[in-house]
C-alpha cells in the first residue's frame, strides 16, 4: 500500500524548499534550514536536493526521510 502524499497548495508560481519545510513544521526557524537540508534525505522529483532556494512548483513530488509530499496549485 502506498502512503498518500501530504499536499501543500500554493497560490503563486512556486515556493522555495526552505519555505516548504517551514510550512510543514519540520524546522522552527529559517536559520535551521541549511542544517536540516544537509542532514536529511530529501529528493525533489527523484533527484537529491539540498538547496534551500530550490523552487518547488505545482505537481513537484518531494520525499523527506521517506515521507511523501506534493505541491499543488490554487490556480484553476
Amino acid at each position: 500500500m502506498t502512503e498518500k502524499a501530504l499536499t501543500m497548495t500554493i497560490k503563486d508560481d512556486y515556493i522555495t524548499l526552505g519555505q516548504f519545510v517551514k510550512h510543514f513544521h519540520l524546522i522552527k526557524t529559517g536559520g535551521e534550514e541549511k542544517a536540516f537540508l544537509t542532514t536529511h534525505d530529501i529528493t525533489v522529483n527523484g533527484e537529491k536536493e539540498i538547496r534551500r532556494g530550490r523552487k518547488l512548483r505545482p505537481n513537484d513530488q518531494i520525499v523527506i526521510d521517506g515521507k511523501n509530499y506534493q505541491v499543488c496549485s490554487l490556480k484553476a
